[in-house]
């Protein structure tokens, strides 16, 4: 159906409903479900979910943002806040939701030009803030996948590896974060650029993925792509240690330290 047939359903001009595709513009309650009929959507959950986002006016701690950190870190906040669990694989740098700060710090000094303080500051505290949705009340299920490499790696100096580790180590005792660690002697692991987040929506349909990377990524939504990075996450998952062997590994390497 084009913009502008949709339009004529709807009652309105074919601008609005480019605006309300775009994110431009909002959309009510009555508009969905009349939108939902137009279309021949007879997933009644699905129609439900979309009303609830469509009428959800939640000011997140993301919001003191807006304006200082580019779009994308205020929109991942907000998808991880309305997650019904998360999944991580990370083959590059230690997940953001486990980061420290001297961590976090080192990762966005690195960036290629430099950032100025006023740059670099709020992104750190920005990524701290994120943890919050596995240490709130309701905390969302949270199950990260890392490889040796990642723990092994000093970004910055030995003192900030250590912590970095033992941080790792403390989130992972919390009944809903897991932590499964792929050894370097690990088989049948081909996945060595693999890095992704995967956040369940309300109904499947409104999952998220992201080929995950320390300074962003697109999010995608696609039925085939999500498809794809759930059999990926098996695939890496099976490879990887079981939480308490992960754990025990993970003790090793920070007395190595």
């Amino acid at each position: 159906m084009t913009g502008r047939q949709a339009a004529a359903l709807l009652g309105v001009i074919s601008v609005t409903v480019s605006q309300i595709e775009s994110g431009v513009a909002g959309v009510s309650e009555a508009r969905v479900r009349r939108m939902g009929a137009q279309y021949a959507c007879a997933d009644a959950d699905l129609i439900e979910a979309l009303v609830k986002m469509a009428t959800d006016r939640t000011e997140g701690w993301w919001e003191e943002y807006r304006n200082i950190l580019p779009p994308g870190f205020l929109d991942l906040a907000e998808l991880e806040h309305h997650a019904r669990y998360l999944r991580v694989i990370s083959t590059a740098h230690v997940p953001g939701l486990l980061q420290t700060e001297a961590y976090a710090r080192a990762v966005f000094t690195y960036m290629v030009p430099e950032l100025p303080a006023s740059e670099l500051e709020p992104r750190v505290a920005h990524r701290m803030r994120r943890r919050v949705v596995v240490e709130r009340d309701c905390p969302v299920d949270y199950e990260a996948v890392v490889h040796e490499g990642v723990l092994r790696t000093r970004v910055a100096d030995r003192s900030a590896a250590r912590a970095q580790l033992e941080e790792i180590l403390r989130q992972s005792e919390r009944p809903n974060v897991t932590v499964r660690v792929i050894p370097f002697d690990v088989d049948g692991f081909a996945g060595a650029n693999t890095s992704m987040l995967y956040a369940s929506g309300p109904v499947p349909q409104l999952d998220t993925a992201k080929r995950d990377a320390p300074h962003g990524g697109p999010f995608l939504d696609a039925a085939s792509q999500l498809a794809r990075f759930r059999t990926l996450f098996r695939k890496v998952e099976s490879a990887s240690l079981d939480p308490v062997r992960s754990r025990d590994f993970i003790q090793r390497l920070a007395k190595e330290l």
